[in-house]
């Protein structure tokens, strides 16, 4: 064995020359000095080996059931192998290449299993009949390849006609190849259709070719899934929308599975307002459907109601009540009963709630205030150190520096206001703590507006004299900053009542 580890045939031949049986000498697992010398690659010390007994080839297996051929492919021995299959072929052992180990691979199971493309193409070419078998996993040569994406050992195995495709849970090669976005066409053992495969994963590209070649493929499970459901549950919307655009899939819209759910039932309650607003687009979507639990599809937004606080929620009931007018009355009851709900849970919690708003707005408060105080001693323009006048601002006659000091005292009172009012507003009283956000509210904005004209006029005042145009820059630069920053952080809202329209309630939006 230890000749067989370092590869020295010689030793071998000496040692086989006084007693030809030490070749057949295993270890405790089982493996010959073959096995030995296939895994360590010394394919000098093989092909002297066979030289000596050929029998080795078929008849030593060791106890994970694996020839010398299986222990070369599976440690990548190329050169190895090339010797192995050549010496069955002259001596016509078929078995001793076909041979499966305890497991049920085959060599080029276990190529393929390692990732040795090459040595896998090799197998293939001398022994074809390696892809009919399958593994005790019900795996088979192809649907490994497919699954790895190894696409030159699949063509090669497609070339052979009684290639075994199938493989484990009911799948085969085609459902391997819808995984990984290329396509195919069938339905396994547990009823999962390809196309439901392929919207899983949002492969349109996958469903599109399907459907080319063959119109009527299978697009339901015995759960009454469709391939639209499935698309849905996944939050796949391009492959939600090449649905609704495709003629073959157009039933599926309205088509509900065992629980009575419809594919916009689903998209209601995963709260996705895009997916809900493509389903509603189509001109044949029921929106009065109601499944086996009696729930109607605007019922779904009760189970989503931990949304309730969102954009998205928000916009699937406005887009439901623009869908079905006449549901106006529920809507606004359910609207009334998440709010309910929503304010419940903020009883529950209203301390936390407090501690974190007052400690949130009194940190800007006091940074305004602090930033407003020292702009006070800090003057433009600086101080007079004439007779008569001095000390006094030397700007104080000008109009944009008057307009400084009473926009940056009403700033600095502003905020200190909010700042104190933070320290006083300790009441756990959700009703108060509503009014007082409210109030804050409008006092910061105030504060900031104000802050913001303190600083434009007193950079004009400086700089009006001799550089009017950068000064007037300055203005409008700062004047239009409370402007943006409005829209900025109204942008999300602002887009849906461009998008809804007329049919946009902004009443719906308390929550928010």
């Amino acid at each position: 064995m230890e000749a067989a580890i370092t590869g020295d045939a010689v030793s071998m031949k000496h040692l086989a020359l006084h007693d030809p049986d030490i070749l057949l000498g295993t270890t405790p697992q089982g493996n010959t000095c073959l096995h030995i010398a296939s895994v360590h690659g010394h394919e000098v010390f093989c092909e002297a080996v066979l030289a000596l007994n050929p029998s080795l080839l078929a008849g030593s297996i060791n106890a994970d059931g694996e020839t010398p051929l299986h222990s070369a492919v599976t440690n990548g021995r190329v050169s190895v192998t090339s010797v192995l299959l050549v010496c069955c072929r002259d001596q016509q052992l078929d078995e001793a290449i076909l041979k499966q180990d305890k497991n049920g691979f085959n060599a080029l199971h276990n190529a393929i299993r390692s990732g040795y493309r090459k040595l896998a193409l090799e197998l293939i070419e001398a022994e074809p009949a390696l892809s009919r078998a399958v593994n005790k996993h019900n795996d088979s040569p192809m649907f490994m390849a497919v699954m790895r994406d190894y696409a030159d050992v699949f063509e090669k195995l497609l070339e052979i006609p009684d290639s075994a495709h199938v493989g484990p849970n009911g799948w085969n090669a085609l459902h391997a190849a819808v995984r990984n976005g290329n396509s195919g066409y069938l339905v396994n053992s547990v009823s999962a259709p390809l196309l439901n495969a392929a919207a899983q994963r949002g492969h349109v590209g996958v469903a599109r070719e399907l459907l080319k070649h063959c119109p009527d493929a299978p697009y339901c499970d015995k759960n009454g899934w469709t391939c639209l459901h499935k698309a849905v549950d996944y939050e796949k919307t391009e492959f939600v929308e090449f649905v609704l655009g495709s003629p073959q899939l157009g039933k599926l819209i309205n088509m509900q599975n065992s629980v009575g759910d419809t594919a916009l039932s689903m998209a209601v309650l995963k709260c996705n307002p895009k997916m809900v607003a493509s389903l509603l687009h189509h001109q044949d979507t029921d929106v009065t459907v109601v499944n086996n639990g009696g729930v109607p599809v605007k019922g779904n937004l009760y189970g989503a109601t931990d949304h309730a606080k969102t954009l998205n929620w928000n916009e699937i009931s406005m887009l439901l009540l623009k869908a079905d007018p006449q549901e106006a009355g529920s809507i606004y009851n359910l609207h009334k009963d998440a709010k309910d709900e929503m304010t419940n849970l903020s009883r529950t919690d209203i301390k936390s709630l407090t501690q974190t708003y007052t400690g949130n707005t009194s940190l800007v408060a006091i940074l305004l205030a602090t930033i407003t105080f020292a702009a006070a001693f800090t003057l433009p323009g600086g101080y007079s150190s004439d007779a008569g006048s001095q000390g006094l601002p030397i700007m104080v006659r000008k109009a944009a520096f008057q307009a400084f000091l009473i926009s940056d005292t009403l700033a600095m009172c502003a905020s200190l206001a909010v700042a104190f009012i933070c320290i006083i507003a300790k009441w756990e009283d959700l009703e108060f703590l509503l009014y007082y956000r409210s109030f804050t509210k409008k006092l910061m904005w105030f504060a900031y507006v104000a802050t913001t004209t303190a600083f434009a006029t007193g950079l004009y005042t400086v700089l009006a004299p001799r550089l009017l145009w950068l000064s007037v820059t300055v203005c409008v630069l700062t004047g239009l900053l409370p402007i943006l920053t409005k829209l900025l952080g109204e942008w999300p809202i602002l887009k849906l009542r461009f998008r809804l329209g007329r049919k946009f309630k902004s009443e719906l939006l308390d929550m928010v």
